[in-house]
């Protein structure tokens, strides 16, 4: 019996169906607590490339305002 392991290994196309279990969505929203900024993105990631997203983060947590100079508020929401 072929696992999905090996179906993926073997260079078989992935349906579509599996490729929407494959994907994590994720909302970010920067906001400044200071002056009231607010900025929200959207984007996914495959599950293989997760390390994409670990990086976006990484560089979203340390941004500040461009108005008042206040480290900025993230917040995540994942959907999976």
């Amino acid at each position: 019996m072929e696992t999905e392991y090996n179906k993926k290994n073997s260079g078989q196309a992935l349906s579509s169906s599996e490729l929407e279990r494959n994907k994590i969505n994720v909302r970010a929203i920067i906001s400044c607590p200071t002056c009231g900024y607010i900025k929200k993105f959207k984007n996914h990631f495959a599950r293989e490339e997760l390390e994409l997203m670990v990086v976006a983060v990484k560089v979203f947590d340390w941004m500040v305002c461009s108005t008042c100079g206040e480290l900025l508020k993230l917040d995540l929401e994942f959907s999976i």
